[in-house]
């Protein structure tokens, strides 16, 4: 099972980006699904997660510019990001909580995507 991201690219401040992250394999259900971003020299960071029936939550410097949202039929999360701003440059990753099986059996495991750079320029 894996998780691939897709999205990321060049923008100016102001503009807009819509990530997205399909998972694969024999996925028995997603729980949380989540986007995460590190900056140069900074820590893995927040930036918004979703749970498997919506329920949504958001770092506070992205509230009201980014949007997460969830196709459960295609395993699938996005990220809108809306009114870029050059803090929002980093490489962006997404998370989630999967159940598979591995032969006959189901295994958890929290699954990380490869990342996917976002760039904004000022």
């Amino acid at each position: 099972v894996q998780l691939q991201a897709s999205g990321g690219g060049l923008v100016q401040a102001g503009g807009s980006l819509k990530l997205s992250c399909a998972a694969s394999g024999p996925i028995f259900s997603l729980n949380r699904m989540a986007w995460y971003r590190q900056a140069p020299g900074k820590q893995r960071e927040l930036v918004a997660g979703i749970m498997y029936e919506g329920k949504r939550n958001y770092g506070d410097s992205v509230k009201g510019r980014f949007t997460i949202s969830r196709d459960n039929a295609k395993n699938t999360v996005y990220l809108q990001m809306d009114s870029l701003k050059p803090e929002d440059t980093a490489i962006y990753f997404c998370n989630a909580g999967a159940t598979y099986y591995s032969g006959s059996h189901l295994t958890s495991e929290n699954l990380w995507g490869q990342g996917t750079q976002v760039t904004v320029s000022s």
